[in-house]
Protein backbone atom coordinates (compact mmCIF):
# COMPACT_ATOMS: atom_id res chain seq x y z
CA UNK A 1 0.00 0.00 0.00
CA UNK A 2 3.14 2.48 0.78
CA UNK A 3 4.35 1.91 -2.65
CA UNK A 4 1.10 2.27 -4.48
CA UNK A 5 0.49 5.70 -2.83
CA UNK A 6 4.05 6.85 -3.64
CA UNK A 7 3.81 5.66 -6.94
CA UNK A 8 0.81 7.48 -7.27
CA UNK A 9 2.48 10.59 -6.31
CA UNK A 10 5.67 9.59 -8.50
CA UNK A 11 3.72 9.64 -11.67
CA UNK A 12 2.45 12.98 -10.99
CA UNK A 13 5.88 14.50 -9.76
CA UNK A 14 7.28 12.73 -13.38
CA UNK A 15 4.25 13.96 -15.76
CA UNK A 16 3.38 10.16 -16.03
CA UNK A 17 7.05 9.08 -16.90
CA UNK A 18 7.30 6.58 -13.45
CA UNK A 19 5.53 4.06 -11.48
CA UNK A 20 6.98 2.17 -8.32
CA UNK A 21 6.84 -1.25 -8.01
CA UNK A 22 7.30 -4.44 -5.52
CA UNK A 23 10.00 -6.22 -7.31
CA UNK A 24 9.03 -9.85 -7.93
CA UNK A 25 11.73 -11.81 -7.02
CA UNK A 26 13.61 -9.76 -5.16
CA UNK A 27 10.88 -7.59 -3.10
CA UNK A 28 13.14 -4.31 -3.49
CA UNK A 29 11.55 -1.15 -4.99
CA UNK A 30 11.38 -0.95 -9.11
CA UNK A 31 10.91 1.91 -11.10
CA UNK A 32 8.31 1.29 -14.12
CA UNK A 33 9.55 3.57 -16.93
CA UNK A 34 6.86 4.72 -19.58
CA UNK A 35 9.59 6.60 -21.12
CA UNK A 36 11.02 3.26 -21.87
CA UNK A 37 8.33 1.55 -23.28
CA UNK A 38 7.75 0.30 -19.48
CA UNK A 39 10.55 -0.83 -18.97
CA UNK A 40 10.88 -2.38 -14.87
CA UNK A 41 14.30 -1.49 -13.66
CA UNK A 42 15.63 -0.98 -9.85
CA UNK A 43 14.87 2.30 -8.92
CA UNK A 44 19.15 2.73 -8.15
CA UNK A 45 19.62 3.43 -11.48
CA UNK A 46 17.42 7.02 -11.60
CA UNK A 47 19.44 9.97 -12.04
CA UNK A 48 20.28 12.34 -8.82
CA UNK A 49 16.59 14.40 -9.62
CA UNK A 50 14.73 11.73 -10.22
CA UNK A 51 15.79 9.73 -7.13
CA UNK A 52 15.06 13.15 -5.27
CA UNK A 53 11.41 12.92 -7.06
CA UNK A 54 11.05 8.99 -5.80
CA UNK A 55 12.48 9.88 -2.34
CA UNK A 56 9.94 12.56 -1.73
CA UNK A 57 7.13 10.41 -3.16
CA UNK A 58 8.14 7.65 -0.54
CA UNK A 59 8.60 10.16 2.40
CA UNK A 60 4.86 11.94 1.43
CA UNK A 61 3.39 8.30 1.31
CA UNK A 62 4.97 6.80 5.11
CA UNK A 63 4.13 10.31 6.44
CA UNK A 64 0.40 9.82 5.24
CA UNK A 65 0.49 6.73 6.47
CA UNK A 66 1.53 7.66 9.91
CA UNK A 67 -0.26 10.87 10.23
CA UNK A 68 -3.81 10.06 11.62
CA UNK A 69 -2.72 11.97 14.77
CA UNK A 70 -0.09 14.56 13.15
CA UNK A 71 -0.72 17.69 11.25
CA UNK A 72 2.76 18.66 9.81
CA UNK A 73 5.86 17.45 8.01
CA UNK A 74 8.44 18.75 7.73
CA UNK A 75 10.83 18.16 4.78
CA UNK A 76 15.26 19.14 4.56
CA UNK A 77 17.50 18.05 2.42
CA UNK A 78 18.07 17.33 -1.63
CA UNK A 79 16.57 20.34 -3.12
CA UNK A 80 19.48 21.65 -4.07
CA UNK A 81 20.58 18.62 -6.25
CA UNK A 82 17.53 19.37 -8.47
CA UNK A 83 17.03 21.19 -12.00
CA UNK A 84 15.33 24.10 -12.37
CA UNK A 85 12.21 22.21 -13.95
CA UNK A 86 12.35 19.26 -11.91
CA UNK A 87 12.15 22.07 -8.48
CA UNK A 88 9.59 23.78 -10.14
CA UNK A 89 7.83 20.50 -10.39
CA UNK A 90 8.55 19.60 -6.81
CA UNK A 91 7.70 22.76 -5.84
CA UNK A 92 4.08 22.76 -7.54
CA UNK A 93 3.00 19.15 -5.95
CA UNK A 94 4.37 20.53 -2.51
CA UNK A 95 1.67 23.00 -2.90
CA UNK A 96 -0.85 20.97 -4.36
CA UNK A 97 0.04 19.18 -0.95
CA UNK A 98 -0.54 21.71 1.40
CA UNK A 99 -3.56 23.52 -0.41
CA UNK A 100 -5.80 20.13 -0.32
CA UNK A 101 -4.74 18.91 3.09
CA UNK A 102 -5.32 19.73 6.90
CA UNK A 103 -1.40 19.51 7.55
CA UNK A 104 0.90 21.55 7.50
CA UNK A 105 4.25 20.95 5.00
CA UNK A 106 7.05 22.53 6.20
CA UNK A 107 10.47 22.67 3.81
CA UNK A 108 13.75 23.51 4.81
CA UNK A 109 15.53 25.04 2.02
CA UNK A 110 18.88 26.92 1.35
CA UNK A 111 17.64 27.48 -2.73
CA UNK A 112 16.31 30.60 -3.25
CA UNK A 113 13.49 29.24 -6.02
CA UNK A 114 12.26 27.03 -3.43
CA UNK A 115 12.10 29.71 -0.70
CA UNK A 116 9.69 32.20 -3.09
CA UNK A 117 7.29 30.18 -3.69
CA UNK A 118 6.48 28.90 -0.27
CA UNK A 119 3.83 31.26 1.06
CA UNK A 120 5.02 31.58 4.91
CA UNK A 121 8.44 31.57 5.59
CA UNK A 122 10.89 32.24 8.60
CA UNK A 123 14.66 32.84 8.13
CA UNK A 124 17.31 32.08 10.32
CA UNK A 125 20.46 34.37 10.80
CA UNK A 126 23.02 33.73 12.87
CA UNK A 127 25.87 36.74 13.77
CA UNK A 128 28.51 36.43 16.90
CA UNK A 129 25.45 36.52 19.72
CA UNK A 130 23.58 33.51 17.64
CA UNK A 131 21.09 32.65 15.99
CA UNK A 132 18.13 34.47 15.45
CA UNK A 133 14.68 33.58 13.82
CA UNK A 134 12.23 36.18 12.12
CA UNK A 135 9.28 35.68 9.93
CA UNK A 136 9.75 37.00 6.65
CA UNK A 137 7.91 39.31 4.76
CA UNK A 138 6.65 38.06 1.98
CA UNK A 139 5.30 40.06 -1.39
CA UNK A 140 2.16 39.57 -2.99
Amino acid sequence: MLVASASDTLRELSDGQYELALGDKTGDIEVIDYGEAGLRRSARTLSGGETFQAALALALALSGAVARGLDSIFLDEGFGTLDPATLDTVAGTLERLAAGQDRLIGVVTHVPALADRVPVRFEVRRDGKGSHVRKAAIAP
